[in-house]
């Protein structure tokens, strides 16, 4: 019998998470696939704190692996718990390597390779797919679907953005 399980605080931070981490890649989606946006100032309004936001979701991604981390008691020895978590932990490196990188040291620093480096979100993207489906198969919340709907969503408005570039 299919049940929904009660969300946990983890849970919550993780969509949390999810929800500004996508905030974050919009205003370029925003000004490429629907280009009337920049009208509305919208675009340029998310430009401007994207790295603000970019932090909150690294903190609340952090929050939620770390909350998770106490409440599966999980053994950093076990290199079981590395293949079982592959893709949260891939997708929270990711994320710290963004968010010591949002700074203006960094990208005066970085130059060139800050924007090569910065292009791993498009990664992220793709592993949290992976994490949400694998991770709540057999435990959905009512935070399920949302999730879902939200990282499919950034990535198919991503790939009509790259088909628009490619034009």
């Amino acid at each position: 019998m299919f049940t929904i399980d009660e969300p946990s605080l983890a849970n919550v931070l993780g969509l949390m998470a999810l929800v500004s981490y996508s905030i974050t890649l919009l205003p370029t989606i925003l000004r490429i696939v629907f280009p009337k946006t920049k009208e509305t100032g919208i675009p340029k309004l998310l430009l401007k704190h994207r790295r603000s936001i970019g932090l909150i979701s690294f903190f609340l991604a952090l929050d939620h692996g770390l909350m998770m981390i106490q409440k599966r008691n999980f053994d950093f020895f076990d290199l079981k718990t590395f293949e079982i978590y592959i893709q949260g932990i891939t997708t929270l490196m990711i994320f710290t390597l963004l968010a010591v990188t949002s700074n203006n040291l960094s990208v005066k620093t970085l130059k060139n390779n800050w924007k090569k480096l910065h292009k791993l979100t498009y990664l992220a993207m793709f592993f949290l797919v992976w994490h949400i489906l694998d991770k709540m198969s057999g435990h959905w919340t009512y935070l399920t679907p949302i999730s879902i709907v939200t990282i499919m969503g950034i990535i198919a408005l991503f790939l009509i953005r790259l088909r628009i570039e490619d034009r």
